[in-house]
C-alpha cells in the first residue's frame, strides 16, 4: 500500500486547487461561509457549465469523447481536491458516474457518440431501472419484459425505488428479452427515453414526507432496437459493470464525510458534557478508528488498481468495504443521537449546517421538512440497502470467496 503520491500527481493537485480557488464564489474557503437560497440556486445552475468549461466533468474519459484522458492517479487527485473544497464534481450522478462509464466500456461507437456528449454537458438526466417489487436482492429474477417489434423494443413491467425518475430524460433499464433462457442469461440492458406514453412515475412518500424514490410502470413503452448496451441477453454482465462503478467511485474520498461528522460529534459532546460519559468516549474512539480503517482501505484499493491487481481478494475488498462503511455509518448515527439528544430530531432545535446533509428533502412541495440530523439518520438506514444489501454482500463473500455452503433455497410449495 502506497501512502505517498508521485511528484507529478502533486503538481496536478496544485493545478486543480488553483482552478477551484479562481472559479468558486468569493469567500467559499472562509470559515463559516454560507449562501442564501437565491445564491445557492444561482450557483447550482451555473456550476455545471463551469465544470464543463474547465474540462473536469468525466475528465478521465478518453479525449475523443470529450474527456481529458486523465490517468487513474490524476483522477484520484481530482476527486480529492474537489472533496477537500466541498465542491460538486458532477453534472448528473447516474449519467456521468454510472451509465456513462458503462457505455464507454460496453457501448457501440454510435451509442458513445450520441449519449456521452449529452451526459458530459449535463443535458441529459438519468435514472436506474434495476429493482422490482419482487426482485431486489435477487435482481436476476426480474420480470419486466422487452419484446422486439420491428425496430423497437416494447417494454412492460414495473420498477421500484427508482431515484430521480420524475426528473430523468432516460432510464438505463434491465429487462428480460429471452424468457426461455436461465434467469441470468436472458436479460438485456436498455436505454429507454422517459418522456413517452406508456411510462408512469409515482412517488413513494417516506416517513419524513419526501418522495425522491419512485415506482415506475411501463405499459407498451418503447425504445429503439439499437439501444441495447453490451449485446442482446448479456445485460447481467453489463449491469455488474455499472454496480462496480457505483461501489468503487470514492476509494480515497469516501471517508471524508464521516471524518467531518466525527468532528461535529466530538465538538457537541465537549459542549454539552457528554464527553465525560465513558460509553460516549468509547463510541467516539470506535468511530474514529473505523473511519481511519476506511481511509487506509481506500489507499489499499488505489494501490491495487495502480498495480493492475485483479485477484479475488481485490473483488472481495470492494464488497466488504461497502458493508463496512454502511454499517459503520448506521451505528455512528445512533451514537450521534446519544450525543445530541432526541431534541436534535426536531426541526426547530436541530443542529444547523455542518455535514448533516438534508439529502432526502422534498423538492418544491409543501411537506414536513426533516431536520438535517433526522435526514442523516434516515439516510444512514438506507445505506445498508442501496448498492447491494449488507446481507447479500455477506452471502457473496461467504460463498464465492470463503467457500462456505450456499444459502438454502426456500422449499417449493407443494401442489
Amino acid at each position: 500500500m502506497d501512502l505517498t503520491y508521485p511528484p507529478e500527481a502533486e503538481e496536478f493537485r496544485v493545478e486543480i486547487r488553483t482552478w477551484l480557488e479562481e472559479n468558486l464564489p468569493d469567500g467559499w474557503f472562509d470559515e463559516g461561509f454560507e449562501m442564501d437560497a437565491e445564491e445557492k440556486k444561482a450557483f447550482n445552475e451555473a456550476w455545471p457549465a463551469k465544470l464543463y468549461g474547465g474540462g473536469w466533468i468525466c475528465a478521465s474519459w478518453p479525449t475523443e469523447y470529450g474527456g481529458k484522458g486523465l490517468s487513474t492517479m490524476q483522477n484520484v487527485v481530482l476527486a480529492e481536491e474537489f472533496a477537500r473544497a466541498k465542491a460538486p464534481l458532477r453534472a448528473d450522478f447516474f449519467g456521468d458516474t454510472l451509465v456513462g462509464p458503462t457505455i464507454l466500456q460496453h457501448g457501440t461507437e454510435e451509442q458513445k457518440k450520441h449519449f456521452l456528449p449529452k451526459i458530459m454537458q449535463g443535458e441529459m438526466a438519468w435514472c436506474q431501472g434495476f429493482s422490482e417489487p419482487d426482485s431486489g436482492s435477487d435482481l436476476a429474477s426480474l420480470k419486466t419484459s422487452a419484446v422486439l417489434d420491428g425496430d423497437e423494443w416494447v417494454i412492460n413491467g414495473q420498477k421500484v425505488w427508482t431515484t430521480q425518475a420524475q426528473f430523468a430524460d432516460y432510464c438505463f433499464l434491465l429487462a428480460r428479452t429471452d424468457p426461455q433462457a436461465p434467469k441470468h442469461k436472458g436479460i438485456s440492458y436498455l436505454l429507454v427515453p422517459m418522456d413517452q406514453p406508456g411510462i408512469e412515475v409515482r412517488g413513494i412518500v417516506q416517513p419524513d414526507g419526501t418522495a425522491e424514490f419512485n415506482e415506475v410502470f411501463f405499459t407498451d413503452a418503447r425504445c429503439p432496437k439499437d439501444n441495447v448496451v453490451g449485446g442482446l441477453n448479456d445485460g447481467w454482465k453489463v449491469a455488474n459493470s455499472t454496480l462496480s462503478h457505483e461501489r468503487g467511485m470514492s476509494a480515497t474520498t469516501g471517508y471524508r464525510r464521516f471524518q467531518q461528522e466525527y468532528e461535529l460529534m466530538v465538538a457537541e459532546a465537549q459542549r454539552n458534557g457528554r464527553i465525560d460519559d465513558p460509553l460516549i468516549r468509547q463510541g467516539l474512539a470506535r468511530y474514529y478508528t473505523k473511519v481511519q480503517i476506511l481511509r487506509i482501505n481506500g489507499l489499499r484499493s488505489l494501490t491495487q488498481t495502480l498495480n493492475g491487481t485483479k485477484d479475488m481478494g481485490v473483488i472481495a475488498l470492494g464488497l466488504t468495504n461497502k458493508m463496512f462503511w454502511s454499517e459503520m455509518h448506521r451505528d455512528a448515527m445512533e451514537l450521534a443521537l446519544d450525543i445530541f439528544g432526541t431534541a436534535s430530531l426536531l426541526v426547530d432545535t436541530a443542529p444547523e449546517g455542518g455535514s448533516w446533509p438534508a439529502v432526502m428533502r422534498a423538492k418544491g412541495r409543501d411537506a414536513y421538512r426533516p431536520s438535517p440530523m433526522m435526514s442523516a439518520f434516515f439516510f444512514s438506514r438506507s445505506e445498508t440497502i442501496w448498492g447491494g444489501t449488507a446481507e447479500i454482500q455477506r452471502n457473496i463473500v461467504g460463498e464465492r470467496f470463503l467457500g462456505l455452503p450456499r444459502e438454502p433455497k426456500p422449499a417449493e410449495p407443494k401442489a
